[in-house]
């Protein structure tokens, strides 16, 4: 018996949008903002005290990064945090119509 032919579908690299999230691109950013936040504290061995400390942010707000619970942070308040850490944020920016977006 020869096994069913399963379809490979290929995602549009943006897991929120392939998810049906309204505000996808929003939250791709936050969450690669976040990786680079939760990669810095683990470079630098630092708990959400030690980060709190360093940069003046709430242990809490680290902690809830390392959560992924990301619902109440702004773009801008990612980015300040990844340069209150010691790292620059450099944007590049695509534009492609909707007919366009898979």
């Amino acid at each position: 018996m020869k096994p069913e032919k399963t379809e490979i579908v290929h995602g549009s690299g943006n897991v929120f949008r392939d998810l049906g999230h309204t505000n996808s691109d929003v939250e791709q950013l936050k969450a690669i903002l976040a990786a680079e936040i939760i990669r810095t504290l683990d470079r630098k061995q630092l708990t959400v005290r030690a980060a709190h400390t360093q940069t003046g942010i709430a242990a809490a707000d680290f902690s809830r990064i390392r959560n992924a619970d990301l619902g109440r942070f702004t773009l801008d308040r990612l980015v300040s945090i990844v340069n209150r850490l010691g790292s620059r944020v450099e944007v590049q920016v695509n534009f492609r119509t909707l007919e366009n977006c898979a």
